[in-house]
């Protein structure tokens, strides 16, 4: 096979170093599958792998990119033949295994989704990791019981790429969503795409007690620390808090109160580690009654892979909005 791009992270006297190389076949880590890649994404965790600001490689070399869409060319496995269009979200790129900022990226056949009926590979990818997080953890929350007439859902970090797909995907479901954000200047972006109020953070009262006034049916948590133990206060009898992210903090300080008196469960979210039957389940239902319903404002921004690099510090900085599609080829 050819020779093809990729954007390769690299560790060179304990800093990061990234940048595009021309590699072959035999420069990828192992894999059953061959794909020729059309598009990716950027993800915050891309962002933190690409400038070295958290560590997310466990070894180096690796291609960058935790997303990947693209065309079957070669497969050792019948179920994926030459020619079907197929996904990969999590399941190691860019952690383990080399990732999609790649023209051709070899892989697991455990790994791959073939992109459900409805969707391209270009939407596959403004949904990507973030998307089919947000998701799962909707999918999590229903298992549990949660239902829009347990009350409203707060999502947290709601401009980011899984609180605005969570946002989409909970209105279309018939939730009644508050949208929590540091950015007082996109209230109209987050009504657009389903939010019925707008919560800003630097006018929350995250309370002291235990438990405070029950609020919210439900929540999807982007952010941690006292966020999310502000949560556990507010969420009200038997509703679901998935734990998604940490970008205010790592930490959660709270009691047992509000398991025990409200009933209230906090499931963890993890994309990554997702077993195949559910994560097939989870995009088959974003093909079916979880297809987010504005994605050309979600996910209304494309670059090309020459301008990859330049877009990683947006995300370190938290000024996008959105979700962001690379073009790979």
């Amino acid at each position: 096979m050819d020779r093809f791009r990729a954007y390769r992270i690299n560790e060179e006297g304990g800093k990061i170093v990234a940048g595009f190389q021309e590699l072959s076949i035999d420069d990828l880590t192992e894999g059953n599958v061959v794909v020729r890649v059309s598009h990716s994404t950027i993800n915050y965790k891309d962002a933190l792998a690409a400038t070295g600001a958290g560590k997310i490689l466990r070894h180096y070399p690796l291609n960058g990119g935790i997303d990947l869409a693209g065309v079957v060319e070669s497969s050792d496995d019948s179920e994926f033949p030459p020619g079907t269009e197929v996904l990969v979200n999590g399941c190691g790129l860019s952690e383990t295994v080399d990732g999609g900022y790649s023209e051709v990226a070899r892989v697991n056949s455990q790994s791959l989704v073939a992109i459900p009926d409805g969707i391209s590979a270009f939407e596959a990818m403004q949904i990507g990791t973030a998307g089919y997080t947000a998701a799962l953890a909707i999918h999590r929350m229903e298992q549990n019981g949660q239902s829009p007439e347990g009350g409203s859902i707060v999502v947290t970090g709601a401009t980011g790429g899984v609180g605005s797909v969570a946002i989409d995907m909970l209105a279309g479901r018939g939730y009644e969503v508050a949208a929590l954000t540091g950015k007082a200047t996109e209230e109209a972006y987050l009504r657009k795409i389903g939010a019925k109020r707008i919560l800003l953070r630097d006018q929350l009262d995250l309370g002291k007690r235990p438990m405070e006034k029950a609020e919210w049916g439900g929540a999807i948590d982007n952010l941690g620390g006292d966020y999310l133990t502000w949560l556990t206060r507010t969420v009200d009898y038997g509703g679901n808090i998935a734990s998604i992210g940490l970008a205010a903090s790592a930490t959660l300080n709270t009691t047992v109160l509000p398991f025990i008196l409200r009933a209230v469960c906090l499931l963890g979210i993890n994309s990554v580690d997702t077993p195949r039957d559910l994560r097939r389940a989870v995009w088959a239902r974003i093909g079916s009654d979880l297809k987010p319903r504005h994605l050309d404002t979600i996910g209304q921004k494309t670059i090309s892979f020459d301008d990859l690099p330049g877009a990683f510090q947006a995300y370190i900085d938290g000024t996008v909005t959105g979700r962001v599609v690379v073009e790979i080829s």
